[in-house]
């Protein structure tokens, strides 16, 4: 395979492209503004990076992008869901989409049915499947949806009814509806999990859409390469799984903001600031991996419970918009990817965050004197304030316990951030830092992941333990990673005493290098 790997990530206002080698040196690197056509923003960074590098000479491809998350947000191209759940009589009281926002559900609610399945917390049978309500449902689904979402009590414990339901849905309908199965798409928590899928199965279109755009534009470049997608935690995943499963990367942008700070950094354990034109993400690095989420997240106002990173979010970009009348006002509007055409920097005519920075002599590019001529010395020190200000409240508030880190400042905007931040050890800088999300997609792993109950009285807790980790091990090699040089990277036991006998959630990552 060729050795060269090229990474792409597309933001709200930047899509960059870096091409890295077999030892994750940056070969070429290009940053271009998103366009309005999304694959027109790709094919223009493409043919910058490629000229420089020659297409024959990239083996793998590896995406990140926001359409999944903006499809939801925008109530775009999606999906109409049938949606089963596997859970009767338990759960009749509480209707599927339930407390979700009454657009959204409208938009995606087909055909709704709960039946008689599911397992429980250890895996055992609650009640034999319904197997002929399964038919009943698919036939009823026949001409009112898109696509299927099937979910069962405990599956993650043990998929049998959720899988045995597929397969009904398959053979009665055919393969013209994807099903999206309740396990594979979330961990534990019924309500959770199954938003989780009928999310996923809503996004039937957008996932497709996503990879049929990304290889159309490679093919226009003659590149033949192996092509991924960046996923919530940072992983990767295939081309075809990203199109069966387009939820698992919905948090991927800011995520491989915070990988390529800690592979440019050197860092495990840091602040990572992504400094973008319309906002800025903040997140912790803990082992050189973005600290996950301890709360459900929600997403278009449904609640979930993926693997995504803990993030603070706050308006402040390259292109955040400043008013100076009737008084200083900032945001939190921003002329986001037209901020080469507005900002007073490059000749327009809307005063900028990258402006006040410019004329603050913070930043580099542009013509600063054209920000001097119309923003007056009181306006710029009092913008400059504004974003030391958010600056440092934001590293203080990412933080778990009251320790000194280092701050890493990544994305197209980081020259915003001072070079000295309250109670941080430093302030780190690299001069790839604004691409520094395309770069976390180019030497992005495979990974794998375990998250289920096991039970402590039916095997001692090291049995559990190595079960679990084998079992997160298969799941990477399954994904493409190199056997010989996975690790594990996360195990968490949260004992359950609440539930009968000696049980524990244990969940558990093994990440490693694709497979050469």
């Amino acid at each position: 395979m060729n050795g060269l790997r090229l990474g792409i990530d597309v933001g709200g206002t930047n899509t960059d492209a870096v091409v890295v080698d077999a030892n994750g040196t940056v070969v070429s690197w290009h940053k271009t503004p998103t366009t309005p056509r999304v694959f027109d923003g790709i094919s223009a960074a493409l043919s910058v990076v490629l000229a420089e590098t020659g297409a024959a000479s990239v083996g793998q491809v590896m995406l990140g992008t926001t359409h999944p998350v903006n499809a939801i947000i925008r109530r775009s191209g999606l999906a109409r869901v049938g949606v089963l759940r596997l859970a009767a009589p338990a759960t009749l009281s509480i209707a599927p989409l339930a407390g979700w926002p009454k657009d959204l559900a409208e938009l995606t609610r087909g055909h709704t049915q709960i039946i008689r399945g599911g397992h429980e917390y250890d895996g055992s049978e609650i009640n034999p499947l319904d197997e002929q309500a399964v038919r009943d449902f698919a036939r009823a689904c026949a001409n009112k949806v898109d696509a299927i979402a099937i979910t069962g009590v405990s599956s993650p414990a043990n998929p049998d009814h959720e899988l045995r339901a597929g397969a009904i849905v398959a053979e009665t309908l055919g393969d013209r509806f994807p099903v999206s199965l309740g396990y594979e798409m979330g961990g534990s928590g019924l309500l959770e999990r199954e938003n989780a899928a009928v999310l996923n199965a809503a996004l039937t279109f957008v996932g497709a859409n996503v990879v049929r755009g990304l290889e159309q534009a490679l093919r226009a470049h003659r590149l033949k390469a192996d092509v991924y997608l960046t996923q919530n935690d940072g992983t990767l995943l295939s081309a075809a799984e990203a199109a069966r499963r387009p939820i698992l990367t919905i948090g991927s942008g800011p995520t491989n903001s915070m990988r390529g700070a800690a592979y440019l950094s050197g860092l495990s354990d840091a602040i990572v600031m992504d400094v973008g034109g319309t906002s800025t993400d903040v997140g912790l690095l803990v082992d050189g991996f973005p600290r996950e989420s301890a709360h459900a997240v929600e997403i278009g106002g449904v609640r979930t419970n993926y693997r995504m990173p803990d993030l603070i979010s706050i308006g402040l970009g390259g292109g955040t918009i400043l008013r100076t009348e009737p008084e200083l006002a900032v945001g939190p509007d921003s002329v986001g990817y037209l901020l080469p055409e507005r900002a007073l920097i490059f000749g327009g005519d809307t005063p900028t965050l990258s402006d006040a920075a410019a004329a603050a002599g913070r930043m580099g590019f542009g013509d600063r004197d054209l920000a001097r001529a119309r923003l007056d010395a009181s306006t710029v020190s009092a913008a400059i304030a504004w974003i030391d200000e958010r600056v440092a409240t934001l590293a203080d508030r990412i933080k778990a316990a009251r320790v000194t880190l280092p701050l890493i400042a990544v994305g197209g905007g980081a020259g915003l951030i001072p070079n000295r931040v309250a109670d941080v050890d430093e302030v780190v800088r690299h001069r790839h830092a604004g691409v520094a999300n395309a770069i976390g997609a180019a030497i992005a792993e495979a990974s794998g992941a375990v998250d289920r109950v096991f039970r402590y009285d039916s095997s001692s807790r090291e049995a559990c333990l190595a079960e679990a980790k084998v079992q997160a091990i298969d799941a990477a090699i399954h994904a493409g990673a190199d056997p010989s040089r996975i690790r594990i990277t996360t195990v968490t036991e949260i004992p359950m005493s609440y539930v009968p006998g000696n049980c524990a959630r244990l969940q558990v990552k093994a990440v490693g290098p694709l497979l050469a």
